[in-house]
């Protein structure tokens, strides 16, 4: 094959990761990018999908919903290869919070055929693998784990370290009260009145002013911050917390370990595999339990092992080099 491999990029949010994806991809091969909007776009992105899965050699798609589902669909239609990126809402099934596709006995029908019928199935933690092979009849030879990348130069320590101040990186809304510990980090700040908490990102509803309420004096709420005001605040905080139900990777997390924060977290998802013995480990939604590990954390050097962690097992260039690899394997 002369020409460049075409590749179809088939996405519905464009969060940092898949920016990242997408570039890489650029970068290698002649790609095509279709964005799902949500289901009032489907009279007209099912044709998108169609058109641009005949003109490409692979179809490309971030999570397993309906965007993905039809391009994998027209791809076995017309011989061509397809690939899916998981380990997000659609492989989760967490009923004490009502969260994961998988908990809709209907929705995850999506998720399931979409599995099965793609060429590789891409988790990006062996958590989100497991979920995909417990929840559908996927092959598991077509499975394979490809961890999620980080920018190594652009995330790393600058400065001295804040020894008062504890972060949580998430979006306010009532989804992540639970689902990434808010309500449990805000409450810990109560056994600790001398540290400083600050809960970054952006205010999606009303479920702020519950955390207002809860809130003792010594908790700030930032809303939404630029990519830059963050770095400066996982450079300068020496805690970060991660206390979630539900991880299937944890990039905030392993953004702040590149910048040496130390890691306070639950046993959830993914969370021990990007973790690892760096940090220290609390009983999720336990208050008093986050807020006594967060003292030790505040004592604690281990933000230079957890960087160290990041490093070794995490770098953009290695999910790059597997990314590329799979994309050309499929089309032998």
């Amino acid at each position: 094959m002369n020409r460049k491999i075409r590749v179809l990029f088939v996405y519905r949010s464009l969060q940092t990761f898949v920016k990242r994806d997408l570039k890489i991809l650029k970068k290698h091969f002649d790609v095509k990018v279709i964005h799902y909007l949500g289901p009032k776009s489907l009279p007209i992105i099912w044709f998108k999908i169609l058109k641009g899965t005949l003109w490409a050699d692979v179809t490309f798609c971030w999570f397993a919903n309906v965007h993905a589902f039809l391009a994998i669909v027209f791809s076995k239609m017309f011989g061509k290869k397809s690939i899916v990126i998981t380990g997000g809402y659609d492989v989760a099934k967490v009923p004490e919070i009502g969260y994961g596709l998988m908990s809709n006995h209907i929705a995850n029908f999506l998720p399931k055929c979409s599995f099965n019928l793609a060429d590789r199935v891409l988790p990006f933690s062996n958590s989100a693998k497991g979920e995909v092979l417990r929840h559908s009849h996927a092959n598991f030879r077509k499975i394979r784990t490809v961890y999620l990348g980080l920018d190594c130069e652009r995330y790393k320590p600058e400065g001295k370290k804040d020894t008062g101040l504890i972060i949580t990186v998430s979006r306010v809304n009532n989804s992540n009260l639970k689902r990434k510990g808010l309500e449990t980090f805000v409450k810990s700040a109560n056994f600790l009145p001398e540290a400083r908490f600050v809960l970054i990102g952006e205010h999606a509803d009303n479920s702020i002013n519950y955390l207002k309420s809860i809130a003792c004096p010594n908790v700030k709420f930032t809303n939404f911050v630029s990519s830059e005001e963050l770095l400066n605040y996982f450079q300068k905080a020496k805690v970060y917390v991660q206390v979630s139900a539900h991880e299937g990777f944890g990039l905030s997390l392993a953004e702040a370990m590149l910048c040496g924060c130390v890691p306070v977290v639950s046993r959830r998802g993914a969370i021990p595999e990007v973790v690892g013995d760096t940090g220290f480990y609390v009983p999720y939604g336990n208050p008093w339990a986050t807020a006594e590990a967060i003292r030790k954390a505040l004592k604690s050097d281990k933000g230079k092992e957890a960087k160290k962690r990041i490093q070794s097992i995490f770098p953009l260039e290695r999910r790059e080099r597997k990314l590329v690899r799979t994309i050309k394997d499929v089309l032998k």
